[in-house]
Formats: structure tokens, sequence, C-alpha cells
């Protein structure tokens, strides 16, 4: 009589159970095509990494993958929507280090936080970038470049990607650091800024190295520095940014990273980050992203530490920059 008293009260909790359980959380993950969502463009560098974590899912959840390219305000339309998704690993999030961190800072209109409203998943890769000078400017190094700005404060201009992109911001800390004064001129995205800087349109830029490779080539760009803490494989010769006195301490590189909504299910959270490991871990896909101008991370970083990190760096800058989007 006991016994089968305890199987009816252990049937009815076990029913509770399922009936608080919302149904996309009750069946095997996934069930459906994933959207993957990107805010930008198709063909720049956050979308060939967004779309090897699409091909990391396709092969290690055996999911459907479906890749949207939400373009707007550095990433921060495609993340807002994923921000305002149900939390059901049905629809992720293939970012940046711009609307991951950087934006909140600038942008009086964003909405969410990075840092409170979405799923950090993991770390895809981080995003070197390049201080770089139009071939019209008489420098050759780094020594050169702080002596001839400081001499001629407010002469010289960099372009950025926009407003509170990393590059913006890799920028300013350059000018904090060194005490100059440069002109931002802010583009609407890469390709025009870098065709600009190409023709002497504009004096410097923050740039990737896939970016800069033929320019620096053809002698139509110089290189000055790369924002990461050391050198970076492909470009033995050119210096870290810290390398110089005046930049003591300087590190500053973007990243790609992979989100979902807020209250993501942890059994969803964790197949989402064993197959992102997995994924980085495959020789195949780590060369894709260094093609890609990008650093393979290992999967295992810990994202939310680095974005509520990156966001008081920038935000930093953005107060002694006076940046308001």
């Amino acid at each position: 009589m006991l016994a089968s008293s305890f199987s009816r009260r252990a049937l009815v909790a076990a029913a509770a159970a399922v009936a608080v359980t919302p149904l996309w959380a009750q069946s095997s993950y996934p069930a459906k095509p994933i959207r993957l969502v990107i805010g930008y463009a198709p063909g720049g560098s956050v979308d060939m990494v967004g779309r090897v974590i699409a091909d990391i899912l396709t092969k290690h959840l055996d999911a459907t993958v479906v890749v949207e390219n939400q373009a707007g305000a550095a990433g921060v339309v495609a993340a807002q929507r994923v921000v305002s998704s149900k939390p059901d690993g049905y629809t992720l999030l293939a970012g940046s280090s711009n609307e991951l961190a950087g934006t909140k800072a600038v942008n009086t209109a964003q909405k969410y936080d990075p840092s409170k409203d979405l799923t950090p998943i993991g770390l895809a890769a981080l995003a070197p970038n390049m201080w770089v000078a139009g071939a019209h400017v008489p420098v050759k190094n780094l020594d050169e470049f702080v002596a001839l700005v400081k001499k001629n404060p407010g002469k010289y201009s960099y372009g950025s990607p926009g407003i509170g992109s990393t590059p913006h911001f890799s920028a300013e800390l350059i000018k904090k650091l060194a005490g100059l004064y440069i002109t931002h001129v802010p583009y609407r995205g890469s390709a025009t800024m870098t065709t600009d800087l190409g023709g002497g349109n504009v004096d410097f830029a923050i740039i990737s190295p896939l970016a800069a490779g033929p320019f620096l080539q053809n002698g139509r760009m110089k290189a000055l520095g790369v924002t990461t803490a050391t050198r970076l494989p492909g470009f033995k010769d050119v210096p870290a940014l810290g390398e110089h006195p005046a930049l003591k301490g300087y590190s500053l590189a973007g990243w790609f990273a992979f989100a979902a909504p807020k209250d993501l299910p942890p059994e969803i959270l964790a197949k989402l980050q064993a197959a992102l490991r997995a994924g980085l871990a495959d020789p195949v896909i780590r060369q894709r992203l260094e093609a890609s101008g990008a650093i393979p991370a290992k999967g295992d970083e810990n994202l939310a530490q680095l974005i509520r990190t990156d966001m008081d760096k920038y935000a930093d800058l953005a107060a002694y920059a006076k940046i308001v989007e």
C-alpha cells in the first residue's frame, strides 16, 4: 500500500514537472532549424566567422542552420532581435565586440545591456587590427608617427567604420595613451574608409590585417602597429602598439562571439558550448578562421567576463573622448 502510494505521488510530481516545462524544452534539441542572426552584410569579417559557426552547429549538432544577415547600427539591430527572442536555442547571434560590448557606451538608443540581456555561449575568435598610414603620410614607423602628430596637433585624420566601433575605440586609446590630437572621420563601414585611405583622403586608420594586406603589398598603405598585446604570426615585422614607450600597455583587440537570449536553459547552453569547442578543435575550422584574419579561440574562454571587462574599457574611452552617437 505504501509503495503504491509512493508511486502515485511520484507520477503526480513528474506530471507536474512536465506541465511547467515549456514544450520547446521538452523535446530533443535541436528539433527544428536554428536561425543564426548576423548583424552585418554578407562578405565582411563578422559574416565570415558567423558562417563558420553555422557550419560547426550543422556538423556537431546535426542541425539545420539558417543564416540571416540583418545589418544596422554596428550590429545592434540584429542583437536586439536576438535579445527579444524566445530563449529556446532556435534564434542565436553570431556577433562581434561592437554590439556585444562597445556600442552600449555610445549608443543612447540601445535598449539592451550585453552583460545582462544575453546568454554568452562562447568566444569564437579574436579580431586583431592594424594601425596603418596612407602612403602620402611621411612616416615609416611608430616613432615617426608619434613625433609627427605631436608636432602637428589636429592636422591629421583617422578613419573608422563607425562611431562606437572597436576600431574607433582602438584609435581613441592610441590618442589617450600618447596624448595625441587626431581628427576622427567616421564611415558607414570599412569599404569606403579603406578606399579613401588608399587614395589619400584620410591619413590613418585601424583596419583588419586581411583588409590591409593588398594595400600594404602595393605600397598604398604602411603598417605601423597591431592592436594585440603581441605581434601577429603573419606580420612579425610589424610591432605591437604597446611596444612603443608612449603606448606602453596598449591592447585592445576586437573579437567574434556566439550568444543567445538570456535565460537559455542550461542543457541547451551545454550542447551549444560543446559543439563550439568541438568545432574550434578542428584544424580545418581553425584554418578557415585564420584565413579570415582572425585568431581562433578554444571555446572555453570566459566570454561573460570578457564582455564585462571590455564594456568597462569602452565606457572609459567614451567618457575620455566624449563619444556619443
